[in-house]
């Protein structure tokens, strides 16, 4: 899948490292909100961060790969999350992510091109109730079904 690459803002990564300049121990924090600000880490970032910080680029990069919710590409506006969970398993939910898979036209842990969805799975939303579920940017929806799945991502597929 083609990867659209943008240049991360240099400039808005010095700002956010320099609030954290006499803080102890903000390796974390900067690394969160320069993901929250571009949805990824830049890995133009691991150097300046470093240096501020007075660490070796090895042991900012150490951290960014030692933690799964912390991302050095890009992802989408909207992350997609399909329960793999055993309620939702039990009550169709390996449809529900092939029906995702084929609107989307993503497979798990991919985004679209154009920066717009990014899929993924987990094991458990925490909603059983209202199996198969999924979360899209935040909101879930659930008592999910072929219909359903069209509706939320306007009854057609990726490229078409």
């Amino acid at each position: 899948m083609d990867e659209l690459k943008v240049a991360p803002d240099l400039e808005r990564i010095d700002e956010i490292i320099a609030r954290y300049q006499n803080q102890k121990w903000p390796l974390i924090p900067v690394l969160q909100e320069i993901q929250e600000e571009f949805n990824y880490i830049p890995l133009e970032a691991v150097k300046p961060i470093a240096s501020s910080l007075g660490l070796f680029p090895v042991q900012v990069q150490g951290v960014i790969t030692f933690y799964a919710q912390l991302y050095t590409t890009p992802r989408g506006k909207n992350i997609v999350r399909v329960c793999r969970g055993t309620a939702c398993h039990v009550r169709g939910g390996k449809t529900i992510l092939k029906l995702v898979k084929q609107h989307l036209g993503l497979e798990e842990g991919e985004t679209t091109p154009d920066l717009e969805y990014t899929l993924e799975t987990v094991a458990c939303i925490g909603v059983c109730a209202l199996a198969p579920n999924m979360v899209i940017s935040g909101q879930t929806y659930g008592h999910l079904n072929p219909k359903k799945v069209g509706q939320l991502f306007g009854d057609k597929k990726s490229g078409e």
